[in-house]
């Protein structure tokens, strides 16, 4: 007997609106022959939750981060090994003369005390050679690209104060003045860049010119966040303007961008100790970034398979709902902590841990089998409070689960803060890009077996 899928339908949302009791139902029994019946059930299993320690992530800053800022998810230090883009076929003006060349970084924002003092020093990178189309860790060792005797490129010492905006520049795009950090460079080095022709390409360019090393050598209280860094060429050339001539000062910029390699070099000094300490808290997980620390959630994927096989009488299992949701512990207003900058991730993703690595060394989007995008979300709980969580569907990926015969006893996944770019189409919004964060962020959540809110998956199934 052929069933139709509007009845199927009908039944199912029939039995979702009744709830299952704990026995296994036939949805239409004494409709359908046995073959045909419908088995749709509920079940709720217990989760297991730890904290996962990550030495790096994979480096794809749209922006930077400069400084060294201590808080209680560790000493957080970052500096900048950068290459510039080759201004290809510039010439200099006939006569040109070079007046000083600056390192200019503009910052949106910075994390920790902006009134902390942070000192900045500049290195060229001397030695080695970055393959733009490799994908770099944020754990590199500058020392393969920056030798012991690389000299100081700036002209003086460079303090950084981050609330003390004495320089800004405009932003077109965004519409508003950027803080801008401005360190004159050595003479030495200003008359070397100045005099390099080598403008054909940028692997020709890069051959007299590898790059910078920007680093934070004092201050552990402000980390900056860089949206934009050059080195600005200030220049005289003089012209014929009728019988006399025309004195002209003029600026030719060279950009880190897009089209040469960048990478943000991040540390913490006391990473193992921070481990330890919060993987001791039994009542709270925790995710920082950048590469700081995620949650692994693991699922009894054997007794889910187990379960629900048993119930199902042998047919084919569909999961209709896989509900989970992550209760985050986040006082809004709460501003008086040394931590007050740390907010939880904007967007969480929930991925198998067996593909985490893969999934962004290729750049993979998120799919329903694989990995799993939410927002931060705020509401109400039964008591009127205000309540923060993420929360995921899992139905597809536990109906794809489901068709493996050797599933392993628990399925290991991992919550990751991640930074994602959309587009729209047709009234439509996709993900077109995601990568791990590289910014600061810190969420608490409600640990797998905190007492007061434990963590569990509702599955509501059904089997054809």
């Amino acid at each position: 007997m052929r069933v139709r899928p509007i009845y199927i339908l009908l039944l199912l949302l029939a039995v979702a609106f009744t709830g299952c009791k704990d026995d296994k139902e036939s949805a239409g029994g004494s409709v359908l022959e046995k073959e045909d019946q419908i088995w749709v059930c509920a079940d709720t299993f217990p989760i297991k939750s730890d904290l996962l320690k990550v030495d790096s992530i994979i480096s794809m800053p749209d922006s930077f981060l400069l400084g060294e800022m201590a808080s209680s998810y560790g000493t957080l230090h970052a500096d900048i090994l950068t290459q510039f883009a080759c201004p290809i076929g510039y010439v200099y003006p006939e006569g040109a003369t070079v007046d000083s060349v600056c390192l200019c970084m503009a910052y949106r924002s910075w994390f920790g005390d902006g009134n902390s003092p942070m000192g900045i020093t500049v290195y060229e990178i001397d030695q080695g050679e970055f393959d733009y189309a490799r994908s770099y860790p944020t754990n590199i060792d500058p020392q393969q690209y920056v030798s012991s005797s690389s000299p100081q490129l700036l002209a003086h010492e460079k303090v950084v104060v981050a609330s003390l905006k004495t320089d800004s520049v405009y932003s077109s795009s965004a519409g508003v003045y950027y803080p801008v950090v401005r360190a004159r460079m050595s003479d030495d080095f200003t008359k070397r860049l100045f005099d390099i022709r080598d403008f054909d390409s940028q692997e020709a360019f890069n051959d007299v010119f590898k790059g910078l090393y920007i680093v934070s050598e004092f201050g552990s209280g402000t980390i900056l966040n860089v949206l934009d860094i050059n080195l600005s060429v200030y220049y005289t050339f003089k012209y014929k303007k009728g019988v006399s001539d025309t004195i002209v000062h003029d600026v030719k910029a060279f950009y880190a961008n897009s089209e040469v390699r960048q990478i943000n070099c991040i540390n913490y000094k006391d990473q193992d100790d921070v481990f330890a300490k919060l993987q001791a808290d039994a009542d709270y997980n925790y995710v920082a970034s950048p590469a700081n620390l995620y949650t692994r959630l693991r699922f009894p994927m054997a007794k889910i398979q187990e379960r629900i096989n048993s119930r199902i009488d042998g047919k084919r299992p569909y999961v209709n709902m896989g509900k989970v949701k992550i209760d985050v512990d986040y006082m809004s207003d709460d501003m008086s902590t040394r931590d007050k900058w740390f907010r939880p991730a904007t967007q969480m993703l929930l991925i198998k841990e067996s593909a985490l690595e893969r999934f962004f060394t290729k750049r993979e989007l998120p799919t329903d089998t694989c990995a799993l995008l939410a927002d931060f979300s705020r509401g109400t709980d039964k008591s009127g409070k205000t309540e923060y969580f993420y929360t995921y569907d899992m139905s597809a990926l536990l109906t794809n689960q489901l068709r493996y015969s050797n599933n392993p006893d628990t399925l290991d996944m991992v919550l990751v803060p991640v930074d994602v770019m959309t587009a729209t189409s047709n009234n439509t919004t996709y993900v077109i890009s995601i990568k791990q964060q590289q910014t600061v962020s810190a969420t608490k959540t409600y640990s797998a077996e905190n007492a007061a809110k434990p963590m569990d998956i509702e599955v509501v199934y059904s089997g054809f």
